[in-house]
C-alpha cells in the first residue's frame, strides 16, 4: 500500500521495471533499461491505478489514533477509575473518519 502520493517512478515500477530510466520534471527524459520502454498510455494507466488505490485508503490516513502507550495508560486508568475514556477516544476517531462502503 502506498502511504504517499504516487509518482511517475512508482507507475513505471508498478509495471515491473525497477530501474533504468531518469525522470525530470514529471517526464522520463532518459531510458537505458534493458526492458522495452512502456508507452505513455501504459504509464498513465498505471499512475491512474496507483492514484485510485491511494485515494481509496484516505480514511486510513485520516484515522489518527493516540500512540499505543497513551492508549494503554488510558485503559489502565479507565479500569482504576471505572471510566471509558479509551473507548470514547477510539470511537471518536472511528466516527470522525468512517470506513467507506464499497
Amino acid at each position: 500500500m502506498l502511504n504517499f502520493k504516487p509518482t511517475l517512478s512508482d507507475a513505471v515500477k508498478a509495471l515491473g521495471i525497477e530501474g533504468g530510466w531518469k525522470v525530470k520534471e514529471g517526464k522520463i527524459v532518459e531510458w537505458w533499461a534493458e526492458e522495452t520502454q512502456p508507452s505513455d498510455v501504459e504509464i498513465e494507466e498505471s499512475l491512474v491505478k496507483l492514484q485510485a488505490e491511494y485515494d481509496a485508503k484516505q480514511y486510513q490516513r485520516d484515522r489518527i489514533y493516540l500512540p499505543i502507550g497513551e492508549q494503554l495508560d488510558l485503559q489502565y486508568w479507565d479500569k482504576v477509575n471505572g471510566t471509558s475514556k479509551w473507548q470514547e477516544s477510539i470511537s471518536k476517531v472511528k466516527s470522525d473518519h468512517p470506513k467507506p462502503t464499497e
